[in-house]
């Protein structure tokens, strides 16, 4: 039967439509997806069902669902709008980056350079490879989204960390100086190109820096911990604590802050608190070598040398080049009488010793070789 020119079939169909878009609007996510489920069986052939599908998956934040529903949408009916688009997001949102970078690059290169969807889907190929730890890969799309946007603090802060962590140090100081044009008093601007300072070698100025950043917002996350690091390389034990109790203070479970501190209050021979510190470290993160290694000088200091033994054995096993470990270990042997096994840690800790000259040597004998300075340790144990 034909009614209005339309058959029973169309009419039908399209009053599941508008249900479903009316339940979509409601927020009725489950029951809209019910009408959209059975419009899909009924049209085999129609891409719109497995559209709307996808984006009731994406509002509940189901990204691995939505992008399959996408997938089979685009399958169906590749040139419908917004699809790949979505099916990027989806997957930008799931932390699938790599595949989200496929969807997005052919997208940015149909868009005029000028218009908004190209200035979101630079942020976003600028973020994925961010993601994936493709910091230099990042850097181009961030700087033409910060020139594309040239107010906006958030793109200029991952754009400098994107430089930042590819070593492109002259990138992050331009984009540090257009971010204090922004903001005088910005202390992520201070902490940013404090980092960079500090690995070019330039410890004084980074020192400066963060010192700067710390007045500037005393609660920005890691500031104190940052200005302590930098201190603590300088031997400042004392000024370094102090940083690393203020970390503590804005944030009680920042372990490496705790680590660090309870080893400065070793190098100020405060053993009685570094302990506590240390101990609650151990039973957090049980594979920490240096908060076994602490522990173990701590209590060497105590004359516990059957826990001394246990940490320091703990520290050798978990972290085999770690001289200072050994060389521990070696001298706790010694004073217990176990003369063998106390040769036997010596002679390991002058082995490593031997192959970290015989590389230094060869580093310093390549005729093209640059010099690109001492690179900081991971670890508070890693310098002693």
């Amino acid at each position: 039967m034909i009614i209005g020119g339309l058959s029973l079939c169309a009419v039908a169909q399209n009053e599941q439509r508008q249900a479903a878009f009316s339940l979509e609007q409601q927020g009725k996510y489950a029951e809209a997806e019910t009408v959209w489920r059975g419009l899909s069986k009924a049209y085999p052939t129609n891409a719109e069902p497995y559209a709307h599908m996808g984006l009731i998956e994406a509002h509940q934040e189901h990204y691995a669902e939505a992008a399959a529903f996408y997938r089979k949408a685009i399958k169906l009916s590749p040139q419908m709008k917004g699809l790949h688009l979505n099916l990027g997001l989806a997957l930008f949102k799931g932390g699938e980056y790599k595949q989200a970078i496929a969807e997005f690059e052919p997208l940015l290169r149909a868009e005029p350079a000028t218009s908004e969807d190209a200035q979101r889907l630079r942020i976003l190929l600028g973020m994925a490879h961010y993601g994936l730890g493709q910091y230099a890969g990042a850097v181009p799309f961030l700087q033409q989204a910060s020139t594309g946007d040239p107010q906006n603090m958030q793109i200029l802060l991952n754009l400098a960390h994107s430089c930042l962590l590819s070593k492109q140090f002259p990138c992050v100081l331009n984009a540090f100086h257009k971010m204090v044009a922004l903001n005088a008093e910005s202390a992520e601007a201070d902490m940013l190109v404090g980092e960079a300072l500090d690995e070019m070698k330039d410890t004084l100025g980074a020192t400066r820096e963060l010192r700067a950043a710390v007045a500037a917002n005393p609660k920005l996350p890691n500031v104190h911990f940052g200005l302590g690091y930098l201190l603590w390389t300088q031997g400042q034990f004392a000024e370094a604590a102090k940083e690393f109790e203020a970390e503590m203070a804005n944030d009680p479970e920042h372990v490496q802050a705790a680590l660090y501190l309870a080893d400065a209050r070793i190098q100020m021979n405060q053993m009685t608190d570094a302990a506590p510190l240390l101990e609650k470290i151990a039973k957090q993160v049980p594979e920490s070598a240096i908060a076994h290694l602490d522990l173990g000088i701590v209590y060497t200091d105590a004359d516990r040398k059957d826990d001394a033994l246990r940490e320091l054995q703990l520290a050798t096993k978990l972290a085999p080049g770690n001289v200072n470990a050994h060389w521990r270990l070696a001298r706790l042997y010694r004073s217990m009488g176990r003369t063998t096994e106390s040769k036997a840690e010596f002679d390991k800790a002058s082995t490593l010793n031997k192959a970290a000259d015989e590389g230094l040597l060869k580093v310093m004998s390549r005729v093209e070789a640059k010099d690109s300075g001492a690179q900081k340790p991971a670890n508070p144990a890693a310098g002693k």
